[in-house]
């Protein structure tokens, strides 16, 4: 008999002592167990990995990130002592661009340190290589409410699509949370609550409470967004989030499993998959904003990378070489990027922005 992998068997062990195990407690220990969870003890970027985010795509992402941040700075007044923020900072890699980037605001660099909230050694230490030169203090959280408080600029990218999701499946006399069991093979498989979710209902975005049954509906904690919002008002600042995701509360199932660049089974060897599903942006967006911030957007990334400059910058990085190879990479980076097509990530993700209201509207989201 084959030895089960260490996270699947605590898994199994959990299932047994107390029952089914709800979706957003089997993405919790799948992705963020201190011993085995797939951030904790996986590198997935990159081509050797098992996905490629856009700031691996492209240094030009990163780098409008990096405008977009001193432009606010500029905004916020210039003021001597700034906190930029990272949500799940991967490799490093955007916040080395935005770094870079922002030398053209004079004064910038010399006014903010940087804290990284990163719950991965094995990222972290790739992090430390990458920053190691850039010329700011840059410290490490594995919260934000870690951070020190005072303004600040936060930005978050593929961040809190990786956050555990809870889902129901609505059924003749309600919604029932959906779970994992072991079923009579032996295998962890779906099976939902027998008794309905009480008073659910009420709850729901009223675009869903009609939806058929045998349909989804996935939802958050809102804690993290509150808590963001609640920094942004009380020290001022803003953020910005991109993320993959729907600009407004919908039925639909979008858990995924995702390894060596390819779809996987969610319920195949846990902790050794990503596991992500869509962030819904009209709930997210009402929970930072109940805070005291305002929020905007949604834009798509196609939008927001174009409204900050990306065609003037993929112009000039072609300029600035004669190597017809290095003009196709440069242009296929452009295009996954902003292309509103399958192969694109233009429409697919979302840009969202938050201000303290002294600050007026942040660069990219004017009407």
């Amino acid at each position: 008999m084959s030895v089960l992998p260490p996270l699947e068997a605590e898994i199994r062990r959990r299932i047994a002592a107390a029952g089914p195990m709800p979706v957003g407690e089997y993405m919790s220990l799948c992705l963020a167990d201190s011993e085995h969870g797939y951030y904790t003890t996986h590198d997935p970027f990159g081509a050797g990995g098992d996905f490629i985010t856009a700031p691996e795509v492209s240094q030009m992402f990163g780098e409008m990130i990096g405008l977009w941040m001193a432009a606010v700075w500029k905004q916020m007044g210039a003021p001597d002592n700034l906190r930029i923020i990272e949500l799940g900072p991967g490799r490093g890699t955007m916040m080395k661009d935005a770094l870079r980037a922002a030398k053209v605001m004079p004064g910038f660099r010399d006014t903010i340190v940087v804290h990284l909230v990163e719950i991965s050694p094995a990222l972290e230490a790739y992090q430390q290589r990458n920053l190691e030169s850039v010329g700011a203090p840059v410290y490490w959280h594995r919260a934000l409410a870690e951070v020190p408080a005072g303004p600040a600029i936060v930005v978050a990218n593929e961040f809190f699509d990786a956050l555990p999701i809870n889902q129901a499946v609505k059924g003749e006399h309600g919604w029932h949370e959906r779970a994992i069991e072991i079923d009579e093979q032996g295998r962890l498989a779906f099976t939902t609550a027998p008794d309905p979710l009480p008073r659910f209902d009420l709850l729901l975005p009223a675009a869903v409470r009609n939806a058929p049954e045998g349909s989804i509906f996935e939802w958050r904690s809102d804690v993290i967004g509150m808590e963001l919002g609640q920094r942004l008002a009380r020290d001022g600042g803003a953020a910005l989030v991109i993320d993959y995701g729907h600009a407004e509360s919908a039925a639909g199932e979008t858990l995924q499993a995702v390894g060596r660049h390819a779809y996987a089974n969610l319920l195949s060897a846990p902790g050794t998959v990503d596991l992500t599903a869509h962030v819904d942006f009209q709930a997210f967006m009402a929970a930072v904003e109940s805070m005291g911030v305002n929020g905007f957007g949604p834009l798509t990334q196609s939008q927001f990378l174009r409204r900050l400059g990306i065609l003037t910058r993929a112009a000039s990085l072609k300029a600035k070489t004669a190597d017809p190879a290095v003009v196709t990479t440069i242009d296929a980076a452009l295009k996954r990027l902003i292309s509103e097509g399958e192969v694109g990530m233009g429409a697919l993700f979302k840009a969202a922005a938050f201000a303290h209201p002294s600050l007026g509207v942040p660069p990219g989201f004017e009407s």
